[in-house]
């Protein structure tokens, strides 16, 4: 064969070799994204490629299909205890939550393909690992209309999942097999730092890239003032280098930011929120949603990067952190369950906005604001990133669970949460919590209608248990995720998502007539409770002119009521 012919076919196979590397992203001009069979067929390429890539399968989602994890390994090794051993960062990738802000599906695959490729040298004390799409059921549910405010990509997949669940409120109540099946993930990698690519909705300002972090109040511990002091700021001037200007995540839709934004609070139902409880660093980016489409990916691509190198860097301090903050955890006696912003406290940013104006609307004819880009401005703001908590409690050390609440304990051990059985039936001395108050929503927010402001009180009852029941003793690194999902007031706790609800049902009760004469002869045998009912008569003038609130009263204080109604079935050992 000739030597320019040799020459030439070996330049037709490179091309076609890169062409095949090519994502869909990148073949469009920054126009169109990837459909979930593409992206999955592309990450199959890569791994068929290389050694350095393996590809796992999870659970099976609400869609379907099983959940995907594609893991990077500079050694080939994939192993994550291994990894931990030999003092690796493992840093997860979430894409597709929202598939309508598919930004980070696009951006990963041409990550990996680069690092592959040898034009990102990744370091080899990082790992990743990357879910490609997340929510699946909405990937394949594809349209080009339901992000109205969204510039482009000419068609994506919507927000609602094969349940129609936003996915990103599913963490801890895990209604979705979605959530499940990335809880088995999470549990597995153990990673130090979380990842999760958004696209905003909101106001609108110059800014391409937004960052919204984990708060570090609530992160807390040193891993909390670690981020906050000394990572997030090295990630900022990181991007400012790559020349983007970040600002942390935007949240306000209207009005003017010269009064500054509180940072959001990310409560456990949310990604970012349950990487908190096992003291994981957590960012969710949401690039602007008005920018062009191949900006927004390209700033997401330029983000992961600089999350690989400040990682990279700051490995053994990021590690050293996290360990100590675990550690903390689990000798941590008092915990908060809800938390509020300070407004004595805050961070000055310089914002990069435009200013506001007022014109008429085509649509009503009547006045309407609009931002004015003429009229672009850069000005120092004030963020208030600074939380304190409130809803202070102690953990007990033991926590008792009947074995009937399966849907509990299955989550609990889902979330690495360790649990024996009793091998025996057992009377133990309890501390158990009434259910006194709490409002329920009178309409449906992901599936539920949540409890809120609810109010406890406790007494200590000696309560026979079964052979089998979980006893579930404290002090181990799950320990902040047992407190805010057992704990009855917590934001996200399992009785606020209704996994309670059966106790709030009455299920045995009385017929006037008949209760008349066995509570008459029960207040003659306990003359006590009958001075506490003429002592209530006189005190409450409704009660005193109902005779079904009086005999319910009697009923209540006898042992002929249930004692299980609004009695909270997750015991307390102190």
């Amino acid at each position: 064969m000739k030597p320019k012919l040799t020459l030439l076919l070996v330049l037709l196979a490179s091309t076609i070799i890169a062409q095949k590397q090519l994502t869909v992203f990148e073949k469009s001009n920054g126009t169109q994204t990837a459909t979930y069979f593409e992206c999955i067929s592309y990450y199959q390429q890569l791994a068929a490629g290389s050694k350095l890539v393996s590809i796992k399968t999870f659970g099976m989602t609400d869609a379907g299909y099983p959940l995907h994890l594609v893991l990077f390994s500079s050694d080939g090794h994939f192993d994550p205890e291994a990894w931990h051993r030999q003092h690796k960062v493992v840093l997860l990738i979430n894409n597709g939550i929202h598939p309508g802000e598919p930004d980070g599906i696009d951006a990963t695959m041409m990550l990996l393909r680069d690092i592959l490729n040898g034009k990102i040298k990744m370091p080899s004390n990082v790992v990743l690992g990357i879910i490609p799409v997340y929510n699946i059921g909405g990937c394949l549910n594809r349209n080009s209309y339901s992000r109205v405010n969204q510039n482009g990509p000419e068609s994506f997949g919507f927000r609602g999942n094969a349940q129609n669940l936003d996915l990103n409120r599913d963490f801890t109540k895990c209604d979705s097999r979605n959530a499940r099946a990335f809880a088995q993930i999470y549990h597995w990698l153990n990673p130090e730092i979380f990842m999760d690519n958004h696209v905003s909705d909101g106001a609108d300002y110059q800014h391409t890239m937004t960052l919204l972090t984990t708060q570090h109040s609530k992160l807390g511990g040193p891993i909390g003032s670690y981020m906050h002091e000394i990572f997030e700021p090295a990630l900022y001037k990181n991007m400012k280098e790559k020349n983007w200007i970040m600002t942390p995540y935007v949240n306000f839709e209207q009005g003017n930011p010269d009064k500054g934004w509180d940072a959001y609070y990310d409560s456990p139902r949310y990604s970012s929120g349950y990487s908190v409880l096992f003291q994981t660093m957590a960012f969710v980016p949401e690039t602007h949603m008005l920018k062009p489409y191949a900006d927004r990916v390209k700033s997401t691509y330029d983000l992961m990067r600089a999350m690989i190198e400040e990682t990279s860097r700051q490995a053994n301090d990021i590690i050293q952190k996290r360990k100590e903050s675990i550690e903390a955890v689990v000798h941590q006696s008092t915990f908060f369950l809800g938390w509020k912003m300070d407004s004595t406290r805050w961070d000055m940013i310089n914002f990069m906005g435009y200013e506001t104006g007022k014109k008429k609307s085509d649509v009503t004819g009547m006045d309407r604001m609009f931002y004015d880009h003429s009229k672009p401005f850069t000005r120092p703001v004030k963020f208030y990133n600074y939380f304190v908590g409130e809803k202070q409690i102690t953990k007990p050390q033991f926590y008792v669970i009947p074995q009937g609440w399966h849907s509990v304990t299955e989550l609990l051990e889902l979330n690495a949460v360790h649990m024996d059985r009793l091998k025996k039936d057992t009377v133990i001395t309890v501390e158990a919590y009434h259910i006194d108050d709490y409002k329920t929503a009178t309409r449906a927010y992901e599936k539920h209608y949540r409890h809120t402001d609810v109010v406890t009180s406790s007494s200590t009852q000696p309560i026979r248990f079964l052979k089998g029941d979980y006893i579930v003793r404290t002090g181990q690194p799950a320990d902040r995720f047992l407190v805010e999902v057992l704990e009855p007031t917590g934001d996200d706790s399992y009785f606020s998502w209704n996994f309670f609800d059966a106790i709030l049902q009455q299920k045995e009760g009385y017929s006037n007539y008949r209760w008349e004469d066995v509570a008459a002869a029960w207040l003659s045998q306990h003359p006590e409770l009958g001075q506490r009912l003429e002592e209530k008569k006189k005190t409450d003038s409704r009660f005193a002119a109902s005779a079904n609130a009086q005999l319910d009263f009697v009923y209540k204080n006898s042992p002929y009521y249930e004692p299980a109604h609004l009695r909270y079935p997750i015991y307390r050992i102190n």
